[in-house]
């Protein structure tokens, strides 16, 4: 995230919960690194289960202090929508 982004707040959260296109929300832990917040735990599972790639577009809108709307595109422009069952797959025992 651009550093940009920390006008918004009096003090850069440590924890933000991530809202996607549909009610499920995740939260990840964020730091400074190299002079730019990133996220950090939670993220990489997050990627995982709403099956982010390479040429994905990702967009973030800030909705409360510690809340961001997260907005998925394909690589052709078109939003991916993921269902909260897949959280649930994610880490679901395997026999």
């Amino acid at each position: 995230m651009p550093l940009d982004f920390t006008k918004h707040f009096v003090a850069v959260p440590t924890e933000f919960n991530l809202r996607n296109n549909t009610v499920c929300s995740w939260k990840v832990t964020v730091k400074l690194m190299n002079g730019r917040v990133t996220q950090d735990q939670g993220w990489a599972t997050y990627a995982t289960v709403h099956r982010i790639k390479i040429g994905y577009m990702v967009t973030f809108k800030l909705l409360t202090p510690d809340t961001l709307k997260v907005i998925i595109f394909d690589d052709d422009g078109i939003e991916v929508v993921n269902k909260c069952g897949k959280h649930d797959e994610a880490f679901a025992a395997k026999d």
